[in-house]
């Protein structure tokens, strides 16, 4: 259940699981609040404002949308997992510099959840399909689809290094793609997808990568496979170039010319 004032949470720990994933757990007694059914929904958390862009620097406070991978309700913890960018240079934005930096004891505000964005289980298979920041979100669906489940997951990842073992039903097959350079190189995911085979019966599809990826994916899904709307969910969490406020802006008016077309 979200609410209106900020969470007050502490740092406990500070994991890198794979070379360009940060694996940082938060803790708090503001946290007896949540449920478990709030893993795979979003927050907004707020950073100091020393980590700022230096395009941000005038902003009052700098916040971040992530997803919440973990939450245990006896130790009272979140686990967020933030992809790190190359070596933290002019490309890294405020929230992985500071979840590379980050240490236990330091402090962090946050606000939500969010409603969680979950595929469809009314379906005879599932095509999931993202980078490594919608590997948290996948990774939870996941967990909560049924022991029989069927069909793919194709996500891309910066090395082969970066695979996770994942607990996924048995029926559903992983395509690791590797793309070093995904901010430049925006076409890997959409154009793995096109390789698999399409299965017969009802899918249910998710998809959350790069904008453009997302535009050729939903295209895809939409013209090409004839996917029923209540059957697909693609999203961008973020676009090349861009910061995530000004991703925002260009994601909405993507999603109004998308629903007048």
């Amino acid at each position: 259940m979200s609410r209106d004032l900020p969470y007050q949470l502490v740092v406990s720990q500070s994991q890198r699981i794979t070379p360009n994933m940060q694996r940082i757990i938060l803790q708090g007694q503001d946290l007896a609040e949540f449920k478990t059914d709030d893993e795979g929904s979003y927050v907004k958390l707020v950073f100091p404002v020393e980590w700022a862009l230096s395009g941000d620097e005038n902003a009052k406070v700098i916040m971040r949308t992530y997803t919440i991978r973990k939450f245990n309700p006896y130790d009272l913890t979140l686990e967020i997992d933030f992809v790190l960018h190359g070596e933290l240079g002019k490309h890294s934005g405020p929230a992985s510099t500071w979840a590379a930096h980050t240490k236990p004891g330091e402090t962090m505000q946050m606000f939500g959840p969010g409603k969680v964005k979950a595929a469809s289980l009314e379906a005879d298979w599932f095509l999931f399909a993202g980078d490594m920041t919608a590997l948290p979100a996948i990774s939870c669906q996941f967990e909560k689809l049924p022991e029989n489940a069927t069909g793919y997951a194709v996500i891309e990842i910066n090395s082969d290094q970066d695979q996770q073992l994942l607990q996924k039903p048995e029926g559903i097959d992983i395509l690791w793609v590797i793309n070093p350079h995904p901010d430049i190189d925006n076409t890997v995911l959409s154009d793995a997808v096109k390789t698999l085979p399409w299965l017969t019966g009802t899918p249910s599809i998710w998809g959350a990568c790069e904008f453009s990826n997302m535009r050729l994916l939903r295209a895809y899904f939409k013209k090409d496979k004839q996917v029923p709307r209540n059957q697909l969910y693609i999203s961008s969490y973020w676009k090349s170039g861009q910061s995530e406020d000004k991703h925002k802006i260009i994601k909405k008016q993507d999603s109004i010319a998308e629903d007048s077309a």
